[in-house]
């Protein structure tokens, strides 16, 4: 289990995800943002800008698709790939043919699947080396956000995994919509905050800074990262319905979000790293593709040191050794948001493990070749 330490981690440069369905207001969200004094050292990476809309005054900084937006925001397209961008965007600023950025933005379309985008930047090695994920923006439609969930498992996926939601065009519907829509988004994803978007207008303090390392405090707050006390609450709900759902949709045909369970995993005991790993091999083998979000603190027997995790899909961020337990619980947990898993599932098998001592690499029984 390699692992990065907070120091090493802290000093690399932040990058939050905006996602969020056609039409559910990401550009002007985007548009607000940008405009705001704190963005000043801040470089946006976005598909195009015909798309994109910008209505800001835009100074081309030589350097091929990117401009230097008025509020001081560096501005780029995606070009190839992304791990092409940020490669190039680095070398820009080591060079200092681009103002020094300190925090980066990426706006995805409205169809897209952040999965690929969060593998780039949890795995990729050159993207690791400067860069720390710090968090995952969605924006929900409240006109039309009910509807879209039911049609297109982009825009669950898109809430499932994120950080902070913004429920936008409050102002346009009544407040039953906005309920039954705030209702359902707490049953795919309780950990995430809500945050009501009228016109775009929402601070950029509140939606980024959501990962693993305040910068407050200069260091890891793992209890406002995992926030594994809204699974509890989410769990004394369930005995509402099977599904944890406090309100009736049982007019809906074929929800996508049905599919989704939210959970969070304790154990009492410290795990032996052996049994940890694979533990996550197994799982990950037979139900990579359908954990769309993993994160925890884990208690490692042969490790004195908390050790947290973050995870999507398949691949897994470099795990980070803290310096001490934030807390006198010295559980393990860990949050798992899935699709067509459940909790028994991945509690039995932790269990399994954990309670199986394995053999490594066992000497060959004599004459068995």
């Amino acid at each position: 289990m390699s692992s990065k330490t907070p120091e090493s981690l802290t000093e690399l440069i932040p990058v939050s995800l905006l996602t969020g369905f056609l039409g559910s207001g990401k550009t002007t969200v985007l548009n607000h943002v940008l405009h705001h004094p704190s963005m000043e050292k801040s470089a946006v990476i976005v598909n195009e800008f015909g798309e994109v809309g910008l209505d800001h005054e835009l100074t081309v900084t030589g350097a091929e698709d990117m401009v230097l937006l008025n509020s001081g925001c560096l501005c780029c397209t995606v070009r190839g790939d992304l791990v092409n961008t940020l490669r190039d965007l680095m070398m820009l600023r080591l060079r200092e043919d681009v103002p020094s950025f300190e925090r980066i933005l990426i706006e995805t379309t409205g169809l897209a699947d952040p999965a690929p985008i969060l593998h780039t930047l949890m795995s990729d090695q050159l993207v690791t080396n400067y860069f720390r994920l710090d968090g995952v923006i969605a924006t929900v439609d409240a006109v039309n956000g009910e509807d879209t969930l039911n049609r297109q498992f982009e825009s669950v996926k898109q809430a499932a995994v994120a950080d902070r939601i913004l429920v936008t065009k409050t102002d346009m519907v009544n407040s039953s919509t906005v309920t039954s829509l705030e209702m359902r988004l707490n049953a795919i994803n309780p950990a995430a905050p809500r945050l009501w978007v009228t016109n775009g207008e929402v601070e950029p303090d509140i939606l980024f800074n959501a990962g693993l390392f305040n910068p407050a405090s200069k260091g890891p707050d793992v209890e406002r990262w995992l926030q594994d006390e809204a699974y509890a609450d989410e769990q004394a709900g369930e005995n509402a319905d099977d599904h944890g759902h406090n309100h009736d949709h049982q007019h809906d045909v074929n929800r996508h979000d049905d599919h989704i369970s939210s959970f969070c995993v304790t154990y009492d005991e410290p795990l032996r790293l052996d049994a940890l790993e694979q533990w996550f091999d197994t799982i990950m083998m037979l139900k990579g593709p359908d954990l769309l979000r993993i994160k925890g603190i884990v208690n490692v027997a042969e490790i004195e040191k908390p050790v947290v995790i973050h995870g999507v899909q398949h691949v897994f961020h470099p795990p980070a050794v803290l310096d001490a337990w934030p807390s006198e619980d010295r559980r393990t947990r860990i949050v798992f948001i899935t699709r067509d898993v459940e909790r028994e599932t991945i509690e039995d098998t932790l269990k399994w493990f954990s309670d199986t001592k394995m053999q490594v690499n066992p000497a060959p029984k004599t004459g068995v070749v």
